[in-house]
């Protein structure tokens, strides 16, 4: 089964010419989206992908109309992978249930991996250029080393439950779980 996936763009709000196009297609059902490519909740395209069985083929009429992004067109690329179905875009000449298409595709999913890896590796360096130059990342201590002791303290003494600490000390119990983690790590 051919199926179609039509969305508006921002300058113009109407499918009728993507409809058009994808009938011209051969597609026998089209589902057609109001909303923006932008955005990650399009109800019409879920239902496309829920839809999609074996054999069938998502068909749009510019790539442009199935995602904005290479990251969100990969991911979707694999759900249709994951489905056995095939993906067409009329206007790029983009056909996966060709050898060329899956070519192309992977080729596509190779530089997006390799960007992926170079963005990991970029932050990796720059953090560990922060580090040498003293900087830390994350959230700051609810804690300071003192009040740290002072928990560990009077819940090794017995003093205090662990909940009785967070809400004396105003933290969320899994803090003090984790500083007694800590704390029993270290003292091992």
């Amino acid at each position: 089964m051919l199926i179609g996936y039509a969305r508006v763009s921002t300058h113009d709000q109407e499918n009728a010419a993507q409809v058009a196009e994808l009938k011209a297609a051969g597609c026998t059902r089209i589902f057609q989206e109001k909303k923006s490519g932008g955005r990650f909740d399009r109800p019409e395209l879920s239902k496309l992908l829920e839809h999609l069985r074996e054999g069938d083929t998502l068909i749009v009429s510019k790539l442009d109309r199935l995602s904005r992004s290479l990251r969100d067109m990969l991911i979707l690329m694999e759900r249709v992978n994951e489905a056995k179905a095939g993906f067409r875009s009329l206007n790029e000449n983009i056909d996966t249930t060709t050898a060329a298409g899956r070519m192309l595709m992977n080729m596509l999913g190779t530089f997006a991996e390799f960007e992926r890896d170079m963005l990991r590796e970029r932050t990796r360096t720059g953090l560990a250029h922060a580090r040498k130059q003293g900087r830390v990342g994350g959230r700051p201590a609810k804690l300071t080393s003192k009040q740290e002791q002072e928990i560990v303290r009077l819940i090794g003494s017995g003093e205090k439950q662990a909940a009785e600490a967070a809400r004396l000390f105003q933290v969320h119990p899994s803090t003090v779980s984790r500083l007694m983690t800590r704390a029993r790590s270290n003292a091992v």
